[in-house]
């Protein structure tokens, strides 16, 4: 049975404004990357798995878009652990994944904030002292060039699912959906 779409009743409740400092030291807003579509996460740097995974994969499926499609998806890493990532420790890390990956830091109320947005959990957990974990939401939003919500995928998608579901949002975006 294939589904059915309905006409949509609004958008989502997620993104907004936020400030935040780049991996180079410059303060940021959501107004820097408008005119392009946007892939974001939110994760740390000390994270032993999944964070790495889902950056690598974050970074395949964009290079898969261009190759595919020639469409240049800004990629961004926003930490959800302000006390350790500073702007070096972002600087070291998302140059690990690729030079467009944007990392991005900030005073822990405006972590606090922009996770808030975009409906991000994340937690400090085991806290002893500089060793510790932060539990958070494994998801990727992608956003249109007006920085408005479009869709999240989650851990589950592979390197091909995500570049193809991204292909596929960018192509439809606009049209509505109809039975």
């Amino acid at each position: 049975m294939d589904v059915k779409y309905g006409p949509s009743v609004g958008k989502a409740a997620i993104g907004g404004p936020f400030k935040l400092v780049n991996h180079e030291g410059k303060t940021v807003t959501e107004k820097d990357f408008l005119g392009n579509w946007t892939l974001m996460y939110f994760g740390f740097t000390s994270c032993p798995d999944i964070c790495p995974d889902e950056l690598q994969k974050m970074v395949q499926a964009i290079d898969a878009v261009d190759k595919k499609s020639g469409l240049k998806i800004a990629p961004l890493f926003v930490s959800v652990d302000p006390e350790r990532d500073s702007v070096e420790q972002m600087k070291e890390y998302v140059q690990e994944f690729h030079p467009r990956l944007v990392g991005l830091t900030g005073a822990p109320e405006d972590i606090k904030q922009v996770a808030k947005s975009f409906r991000v959990y994340y937690m400090k957990t085991g806290d002893e002292g500089d060793d510790y974990l932060v539990d958070h939401s494994i998801i990727m939003y992608l956003m249109d060039p007006k920085m408005e919500f479009v869709k999240f995928f989650g851990k589950n998608y592979t390197v091909d699912e995500l570049s193809q579901g991204i292909m596929d949002e960018v192509k439809n975006h606009g049209k509505t959906k109809r039975s």
